[in-house]
């Protein structure tokens, strides 16, 4: 099975910078969304990537997969937390992290934040394969908030963890995810699920037979639904 990535970034229509970073390369496939003060974001999210690039090759087996991506978040927090500690313009910068690492035809994928990774599979509705961390949907897992209250909810994009933020966050390693011809997995910061619904996500996914149309599609409509944040997607299509 063949594996293509595609990807494209925006800084979207209000924010100054742009405080997302990404890699796509051949086996490694990445999103992350910095948080802090001036350009603190950026170095944060940067220093993330930066580090979690480094698995950028074939690992052995599914298992070593998940073995080397929970010790390339556990690098990629540390460094985020020593870049944080360098300078006093860094402090309490944090990032989310979404990657995903291939072996075969076989998908690992670890997640820390509210940046997201999503599975379009056979014509089925779009399906979140990670949960945000954040107090909101936190809640929402509590049954203590219903999904439509959270959508609205002012402080929807509270984080409870993040790269950087403490010495062991919180890392959900997904059971890797046998790939099928077809499939279309999607890495991306919340500039674009926070303006742009699932329905529609898929919907351009869907009706866009080239990555980087699609990729750029995705784009065009978080800004045309306002663009209130930075916005980043990674596409990985199989076939």
């Amino acid at each position: 099975m063949h594996v293509s990535g595609f990807a494209a970034t925006d800084r979207g229509r209000f924010r100054e910078g742009n405080e997302d970073a990404h890699y796509c390369g051949t086996t490694l496939f990445a999103v992350a969304d910095g948080l802090g003060g001036h350009r603190a974001g950026e170095i944060a999210s940067d220093t993330a990537i930066e580090v979690i690039a480094k698995l950028d090759q074939p690992p052995p087996d599914p298992d070593e997969a998940r073995h080397a991506l929970a010790e390339a978040f556990e690098a990629a927090n540390r460094a985020v937390i020593e870049k944080g500690a360098s300078d006093p313009a860094y402090a309490g910068m944090a990032t989310t992290l979404t990657a995903a690492l291939l072996h075969q035809d076989q998908l690992t994928i670890a997640h820390v934040g509210d940046s997201r990774a999503y599975l379009l599979r056979d014509g089925e509705p779009l399906r979140q394969l990670t949960s945000d961390h954040t107090v909101v949907a936190q809640l929402v897992r509590q049954q203590r908030l219903s999904p439509e209250e959270a959508a609205v909810h002012p402080f929807r994009s509270v984080l409870i963890t993040a790269v950087g933020l403490e010495p062991e966050p919180q890392v959900d390693l997904l059971r890797p995810l046998d790939l099928r011809p077809g499939d279309q997995i999607l890495l991306c910061s919340d500039g674009l699920t926070e303006p742009v619904t699932d329905e529609a996500i898929a919907e351009l996914l869907i009706t866009n037979d080239d990555g980087d149309a699609a990729c750029r599609a995705l784009i065009d409509a978080a800004n045309q639904a306002g663009g209130p944040d930075n916005i980043t997607v990674v596409l990985l299509r199989a076939d």
